[in-house]
């Protein structure tokens, strides 16, 4: 079989796996140097022969990966066996190269076990009797064993010793693995090496790893995730002494090397019918040497749309302080100046909340705090004033394999905010819920359902009484496409336009990817808006459609969508709107 990954070569090579088997050969090839020397364009006669005669011993190790253990190797380069020319007779030049392989009988499993484990072990499943005996699977098995020692606690387990023997008449492998457990440890130190500007006191807090109590590899996972998600260092690296301690202890060595302390950054992004932002922000990684951060951004949003929708500013602040009363919490203080002209109101807002954000685990948080908000409004029910105490808490649950760009699992996020109004204002909450959920399916996944419900509520107020940007709307990127931005509220009988104090969304996305770098996106979308505190009650609805593409980048999806209005009150007569942005629209 003359091979299609060097056709265009001047060296001809050529590949002969007995029996055919397609997988067999894909092993094969992968092993082969020789190839990868050709695809690189290096045809040089010395580096072919070097390179042919190390492929013997790949292509043998690629066979017992696949659990052939009697294979016969042939690389011929222009009718001569590599193995036999001399590096001091190597010709002027070599114009084919044929590889065949013999892979002889395939080997299955005799006898196999790994000795002694902890008691719930979980081997390989295809280790065992009669399944076939690829090497892979013997790696995996001895691995396993002593992954489940170090998880009871001791860290210098270590394989003691193995046999191995290949009953060739018979076609099959005894494998019998001896594992030394060692004695059981626990934690020591936590020795601190590279820090400059973080004080090593905060650096032990925030890792937090438990000095005598039982050795665990999880702990050390998690220690090093708590300072990596600081965002202080660049590089973190806990690792474990060589020896114990004759106490029974054992230190864990953590290198660390600080980022920069300062950090300055831009973004934007433009849609039709929503206009453009722009945004900045300045950090500081390390405030005052316990890995504090503070962040300053801006925000200029709504750009370049007409008078009924005008520029939106704001201003924010957050200090964050990692490892605060434990590990997993951080506790926060933000404040916020903003300056909305929406299409239902105009306001001028200033808030300041505290709280505490906790990362329960890779999948789970939360957040809980208390605040005070002041707005100056002004809409169709005249210039208002309000000011609130509030009690934000939210909390997400995201179960996806990719957060720009999912293919499977579901994302959960609620939020929920009472308020207690101060000086005649109301009381009451506002609740808000997001579902996403995503299936793939076909070869290699390349067709990709995705889902998502959105149920807002405002309880307390009446609608006339409501911070009107506590209020619903729909309508733009995050929720209609293809209708204007915030076009759907409520209007009374006298004609006045305001939010809803209910809100009900729900959009699909069927998402196909066509090459490597190219997805095609076909999407609905749907809302409604209601004047009573329950989600589709009664209100007003509208959707829309169309289309998108993607383009895969290293930091995510570029996205450009086209949508059009299905149903719903006329808006401003927009027939055809385009987004763009990074990352999927949920």
């Amino acid at each position: 079989m003359l091979s299609p990954w060097a056709a265009q070569a001047e060296v001809k090579i050529s590949l002969s796996v007995a029996g055919g088997d397609d997988t067999l050969e894909q092993a094969v090839i992968g092993a082969l140097s020789t190839r990868s020397q050709l695809l690189d364009g290096d045809e040089d006669p010395q580096a072919l022969v070097a390179a042919a005669q190390a492929d013997y011993g790949r292509v043998v190790a690629a066979m017992y990966g696949e659990g052939f253990y009697g294979p016969v190797v042939s690389i011929r380069l222009d009718g001569r066996e590599a193995a036999e020319i001399s590096p001091f007779a190597v010709p002027a030049q070599v114009s084919r190269i044929a590889v065949s392989v013999e892979p002889g009988p395939a080997f299955r499993f005799g006898h196999a076990e790994v000795a002694p484990v902890p008691r719930g072990t979980e081997l390989p499943e295809d280790f065992r009797q009669g399944e076939p005996a690829k090497l892979p699977l013997i790696e995996s098995a001895g691995n396993a064993g002593i992954e489940a020692w170090r998880d009871a606690g001791h860290a210098k387990a270590s394989l003691a010793g193995q046999s191995i023997t290949a009953r060739h008449p018979g076609g099959t492998l005894d494998v019998s693995l001896r594992l030394n457990p060692a004695r059981k440890l626990r934690f020591g130190r936590l020795v601190i090496k590279g820090n400059e500007d973080v004080r090593g006191e905060r650096i032990r807090d925030i890792a937090s790893l438990p000095e005598g109590e039982t050795f665990s590899p999880d702990e050390i996972d998690s220690a090093s995730t708590r300072l990596q998600r600081t965002g202080a260092f660049r590089v973190v690296s806990l690792t474990e002494a060589k020896t114990a301690n004759p106490d029974g202890t054992l230190d864990v060595i953590a290198t660390l090397k600080e980022d920069k302390r300062r950090r300055f950054g831009f973004g934007a992004e433009v849609t039709t019918l929503e206009g453009g932002t722009l945004s900045t922000f300045w950090l500081h990684r390390n405030l005052f040497g316990g890995a504090e951060r503070l962040r300053i951004s801006g925000e200029v949003t709504n750009l370049g749309l007409s008078d009924d929708n005008g520029v939106d500013y704001r201003l924010s602040a957050l200090f964050g302080r990692p490892g605060t009363f434990d590990p997993d919490t951080d506790f926060y203080i933000s404040a916020s100046l903003e300056h909305e002209d929406e299409p239902l109101y105009l306001a001028d807002t200033f808030e300041v909340e505290s709280g505490f954000h906790r990362i329960v685990n890779d999948e789970f948080e939360y957040k809980i705090g208390a605040g005070l908000l002041y707005s100056h409004t002004d809409d169709d029910l005249g210039e208002r004033d309000f000011a609130l105490l509030t009690f934000p808490g939210s909390a997400t649950l995201d179960r996806r394999d990719n957060k720009l760009d999912a293919k499977q699992g579901y994302y959960i996020g609620v939020e929920a905010t009472p308020f207690a109004g101060l000086n005649g204002t109301g009381s009451g909450a506002r609740l808000y819920a997001d579902g996403r959920a995503y299936r793939s399916f076909g070869e290699g996944d390349r067709i990709t359902l995705a889902g998502r419900v959105q149920v807002g509520s405002v309880v307390g107020p009446e609608l006339t009484d409501t911070l009107p940007d506590y209020l619903f709307t729909s309508g733009g990127g995050g929720t209609v496409r293809g209708h204007s931005y915030q076009s759907l509220g409520v209007t009374l009988d006298d004609g006045t336009e305001l939010g809803g104090l209910s809100f009900l969304g729900a959009s699909i996305e069927v998402r196909g990817q066509v090459s490597d770098k190219i997805q095609l996106v076909g999407f609905y979308d749907w809302g409604m808006i209601g004047s009573e505190s329950t989600p589709g009650d009664s209100g007003n609805s509208h959707s829309g459609a169309g289309f998108g593409i993607r383009y895969q980048t290293g930091i995510g999806p570029i996205r450009v969508d086209v949508a059009t209005p299905v149903s719903g009150p006329e808006d401003d007569g927009n027939d055809v709107a385009f987004y763009i942005g990074i990352g999927q629209a949920f």
